[in-house]
């Protein structure tokens, strides 16, 4: 088997027998990366120079006993929207184009200290604006089973990255879906933890009370190692959350029996792929014969999430961008005549349509005569929507449905209407609006071939619950046996 085939903690197991170096992990995933980037266009930036250098570093490190951790060595890649000190960050936009953070997210200092080795920066959706990582600056990423299909988005290029083998993990952020959809339409494995898990400190902001980093990588077991990793209490963060049960891998084992797992028929109607549901019903059928105890009922409000979501995300999108006017960093309109009109120019230039979009709403949104009307009322139904959630936890351990309605759409088709990619992200945006845990999992493929991901919700700070069902499914053997099948 070759290098870049290896998951993240068994090529981790491997660094520390010494059967493989630091420096030949990093080497196979450079190689993979030059080999698939040109059709794929995962990456913004590739740090070669940086990860080699860095790579003899923990080598030495991992010898003399320092990082003793199941991910020392493993090279991996970041979304574009976390700072990383010395290397540009550019949220793949325009306006930020030569923008090089003088400090570190933590949830990338967590990282570094547990010996991980940063191959580059991967693209996305502009300002993490979008569901299919087409309004990047920069270009389209391409999805790995089908380069003619988008990868979804906003993660796009961190889900393409580690589908495609270019890195074996990377990370995410999740505003209203940002990491489960493209990780269901990539095939991988993509989690959102309880809103104030992972320090949003260093990461550029979208939406300030829906934002989540979360991890992304080929299986559930990679996926709760690097959260465990990332977790921790940040005071440089106000929404951090102390927490003392973030050894999310001892959750890594197969036992769903008594588990009660609902699904909420809201989530199997119209305007859901036949292929989907059916993969998703499959799901629920082999976790009942595991012992769960699975039944649909009726989650309340599920058509208000959307709209909901989508006002006060460009709310505070409106307010979060505000900071970019060309004065301060990034990116200043050449011609100007004055202070306001470089304010004017520059945010029209360097700003692409969707951002622009959005910002205008959330203007829209706040101002006088349409605050009580808007903004108040999709706050007012956030909190419903939460307690809806509340009350269906009171019954059920977790919640199963679809990632996204449909498998990834392609290229081109979404942009061209607008309103009906925000409607894909109906059964991931409810759960960024209550702040809950979410997990997307492959459960196999279409008829053309494309992923197709399942979503286990959990109660707040109940990642172990999600972690163990998703462990247990992909531990059944179900879900490659399917995609063989409907590969054939």
């Amino acid at each position: 088997m070759e290098i870049y085939e290896l998951g993240a903690l068994e090529l981790g197991r491997k660094i520390k027998q010494r059967e493989i170096s630091v420096a030949e992990a990093v080497q196979a995933s450079l190689e993979q990366i030059r080999k698939k980037e040109p059709q794929y266009h995962c990456y913004l930036a590739i740090d070669e120079e940086g990860a080699k250098k860095r790579s003899a570093l923990v080598q030495k490190q991992i010898d003399e006993g320092t990082f003793t951790g199941p991910l020392a060595g493993v090279p991996a890649a970041l979304k574009d929207n976390l700072c990383t000190k010395g290397l540009k960050t550019t949220c793949a936009s325009k306006i930020l184009e030569n923008f090089i953070p003088p400090y570190s997210a933590e949830a990338v200092r967590n990282l570094e200290a547990a010996g991980a080795i940063i191959l580059g920066k991967t693209n996305m959706d502009e300002f993490a604006m979008g569901s299919t990582t087409e309004t990047s600056f920069y270009g389209i990423t391409r999805n790995p089973s089908n380069p003619e299909h988008v990868p979804g988005g906003s993660s796009g290029g961190s889900c393409a990255a580690v589908a495609a083998k270019e890195c074996f993990y990377a990370l995410g952020s999740d505003t209203g879906g940002s990491i489960r959809q493209p990780s269901s339409f990539c095939g991988v494995v993509g989690i959102k933890p309880t809103y104030g898990t992972v320090s949003r400190y260093g990461l550029v902001a979208y939406g300030s009370s829906l934002d989540q980093i979360g991890p992304v990588a080929r299986n559930v077991s990679d996926c709760a190692a690097v959260l465990e990793t990332i977790a921790s209490y940040d005071p440089k963060d106000s929404t951090s959350v102390k927490r003392d049960d973030c050894d999310f891998t001892s959750a890594l084992y197969e036992d769903v029996k008594g588990m009660r797992i609902g699904i909420p028929r809201d989530y199997l109607t119209e305007g859901l792929q036949t292929e989907v549901k059916d993969a998703v019903l499959a799901v629920a059928k082999e976790l009942a014969s595991k012992g769960a105890v699975v039944e649909e009922f009726d989650l309340s409000l599920v058509e208000y999430a959307v709209p909901a979501y989508y006002v006060i995300a460009c709310a505070e999108a409106s307010s979060n961008l505000a900071r970019f006017e060309g004065v301060k960093y990034g990116y200043r309109t050449p011609e100007y005549e004055g202070l306001h009109n470089m304010y004017k120019k520059t945010r029209s230039e360097g700003f692409g349509a969707e951002v622009k979009r959005r910002i205008m709403l959330g203007s829209f949104v706040l101002s006088s005569g349409y605050y009580d009307a808007y903004y108040l009322k999709a706050l007012r139904t956030k909190a419903l929507i939460k307690k809806a959630f509340d009350a269906a936890f009171e019954k059920y351990d977790l919640i199963l449905g679809p990632a996204a309605p449909t498998t990834a759409p392609r290229i081109g088709e979404s942009l061209r209407d607008p309103i009906k990619m925000y409607l894909g992200d109906i059964y991931t945006v409810a759960v960024n609006l209550a702040g809950l845990p979410g997990i997307s999992v492959p459960c196999g493929v279409d008829s053309k071939g494309l992923p197709i991901g399942f979503q286990l919700i959990g109660n707040l700070f109940r990642e172990k619950d999600l972690i163990r069902a998703a462990y247990t499914w992909e531990c059944s053997g179900v879900s490659g046996a399917r995609q063989r099948e409907e590969e054939k």
